[in-house]
């Protein structure tokens, strides 16, 4: 990514919220991860399919593709480009690079197998792109760049390098180490790099972005299908017409993972379009730190630069119990992801001569550990926390929007669960009563509820599938959205917390007022005030009477679930557009039509 703030792009015009300002942008060079070489296409990033073997042409073990088209497409550049002698060499001498993956490598010995030959020695910038070549060098501290440098020429020579430099080499890699991104599937998992031109590489970045970018991965020839046309341009009309020339030879853009960028906030015309290089979630610190590790440079944005700290980066830095100071906990304590979420982190202390007392710490919803610990933990306890990390970004949400790409999985992935839970085989056990578990069929057609105290899947139908996004109607349907789900979800709390000290801490997790704990003078207190109320909602029921109160409260919870999934649906359209991967998705959870098949996406 560029770091120069002249090397910016700005909005050619008005852009309204949930908006594509690119087409798909094709690849000046991409890779895959070393570990998925023999797993999926080297062209399209697809998974090969069950049982494939065939090789790419020159019998090499290390690259296979998904079909003869990809095959044909990549495979030229691939054994030009060193490809092959690199991974040989690697793979007999592992001490030349001794730094793990070599996605870098490789993609930087096909950008630079694509450069002209008058190519100088160690150009400042390549295709436009900044190198940032003296500024990684400096604080090249373990090498890895002067390694991988040596180990590319020596896969381009084949001879021993002591006598020559390695310039050229190290300039491309500080190109792809700059600027290439990683490329995500469907799932969120990340399968390689790809370095892309000026129109996307000079996006600077912001930690309050007003866009994001989702991948397309096709076949070498994308369908022709009518495609957003380019809505940004660079500052100033630097170097008309940049965006659509290069250096590199036809061999480049025709296949591999393409990227598109879209607005999550209203641009105006001649404002900047940012994106984040980062975790949003992250504190200012964190952020400050892996920005600088990367891409050696501070920023400057809104958000960090914001004196005091914005509510967000206030919220997010050093929470790390609900109830104490985290300078109390001991070093040694051992953090095991799914106990610190369900049991809380223990620790002994010993005043004087008395015996060691055993104090537990419950992690902040709002910290990081937590925000990014997708649950795996048991039906139930899973369900409840999940709803928790989706009510905790969304409270986060409210005060930087930019947050609409995490808050918008954290709904869907608390929806999901929360429907899985409702139609578990597991639910009698799960309420020591042996009730007959509904079928499949009928479970779908509960799915397609339309809640009679708002209108949210007649509005989210329409707003994702005819009409743009307008900033009030987004403010207005969110506003329904909460109402609902904070009224389900005072409901059905009681009865996803049992069992679950922790998260019985809560007394609601939409409501984030319980934050503020340092008035409790005890857990106890905390605990006490907080599930009292909710607590007092559980009833004990036999027979028919039990069988009807289950009944209702396994409702409430599949409507909380369609209301969570709705909501991320809308937030999805916003980010990714009308065929995303993630608003398919929900599509299929909810049965409320056939997945979309259009080939453009």
């Amino acid at each position: 990514m560029e770091m120069e703030m002249e090397m910016e792009m700005r909005a050619e015009e008005e852009i309204e919220l949930g908006q594509d300002l690119t087409p798909s942008l094709p690849p000046l060079s991409f890779a895959l991860h070393d570990s998925l070489l023999s797993s999926h296409c080297s062209s399209c990033f697809s998974p090969l399919p069950p049982l494939h073997t065939p090789p790419f042409p020159n019998n090499s073990h290390h690259v296979h593709y998904c079909s003869p088209r990809c095959s044909a497409s990549d495979s030229p550049l691939h054994l030009s480009s060193a490809e092959p002698r690199l991974l040989r060499l690697l793979h007999s001498h592992p001490s030349t690079y001794p730094h793990g993956d070599s996605s870098d490598l490789r993609a930087a010995l096909r950008l630079l197998h694509s450069l002209p030959a008058t190519s100088p020695p160690a150009p400042t910038r390549i295709s436009g792109l900044l190198t940032n070549r003296p500024k990684l060098i400096d604080h090249d501290d373990d090498l890895s760049i002067r390694d991988g440098a040596r180990a590319m020429f020596l896969a381009r020579t084949m001879r021993d390098a002591q006598d020559d430099d390695a310039d050229l080499e190290e300039a491309v890699l500080c190109l792809v180490l700059t600027n290439a991104v990683e490329v995500q599937d469907n799932t969120g998992r990340t399968l390689g790099i790809a370095v892309y031109d000026s129109c996307f590489s000079w996006i600077n970045h912001s930690c309050s972005p007003n866009a994001c970018y989702r991948f397309l991965l096709s076949s070498p020839s994308p369908p022709q299908c009518a495609e957003t046309p380019l809505r940004i341009v660079p500052a100033g009309q630097i170097e008309s017409g940049v965006c659509s020339k290069n250096l590199l030879t036809k061999e480049c853009g025709k296949y591999g993972p393409r990227v598109i960028v879209r607005s999550i906030k209203r641009i105006n015309r001649g404002d900047e379009v940012t994106i984040t290089y980062t975790d949003l979630l992250q504190p200012k610190a964190m952020r400050q730190s892996e920005l600088w590790s990367r891409y050696r440079f501070v920023c400057s944005c809104k958000r960090c630069s914001a004196s005091p700290l914005t509510y967000v980066d206030c919220a997010l830095e050093d929470i790390y119990a609900v109830n104490f100071n985290s300078s109390r906990l001991s070093s040694d304590i051992i953090f095991n992801r799914d106990k610190v979420l369900t049991q809380g982190l223990s620790d002994n202390q010993q005043e004087g001569n008395e015996e060691k007392s055993e104090l537990t710490y419950w992690l902040n919803p709002l910290h990081h550990l937590s925000l990014n610990a997708y649950p795996t933990l048991a039906s139930v306890t899973s369900a409840a926390y999940s709803l928790l990390l989706a009510g905790a970004t969304h409270h986060l949400f409210n005060s930087e929007s930019s947050l609409v790409v995490n808050v918008a999985h954290f709904w869907t992935i608390a929806g999901d669960s929360l429907l899985n839970l409702a139609k578990s085989s597991l639910w009698s056990e799960i309420n020591r009563w042996d009730l007959p578990v509904s079928d499949h069929l009928e479970l779908y057609r509960i799915a397609k509820y339309k809640c009679p105290k708002c209108s949210l899947m007649d509005k989210f139908e329409t707003y994702s599938f005819h009409d743009p996004v307008k900033h009030a109607d987004f403010e207005h349907a969110s506003r329904e959205f909460l109402d609902c789900v904070t009224n389900l979800t005072q409901k059905v709390w009681y009865f996803l917390v049992q069992g679950c000290r922790y998260l019985g801490l809560c007394k609601n997790p939409i409501d984030f007022c319980w934050l503020d704990t340092s008035k409790y003078s005890s857990e106890c207190e905390v605990l006490t005030q907080s599930t009292g109320t909710n607590c007092g909602n559980k009833r004990s029921f036999s027979g028919s009477e039990a069988e009807e109160d289950t009944n209702q409260l396994r409702m409430y919870i599949l409507y909380l679930g369609v209301h969570c999934l709705l909501y991320g649906e809308f937030l999805a359209s916003i980010c990714y557009g009308r065929y995303s991967h993630l608003t398919c998705y929900v599509h299929n959870i909810l049965d409320r039509e056939e997945k979309s098949s259009n080939p453009c996406h």
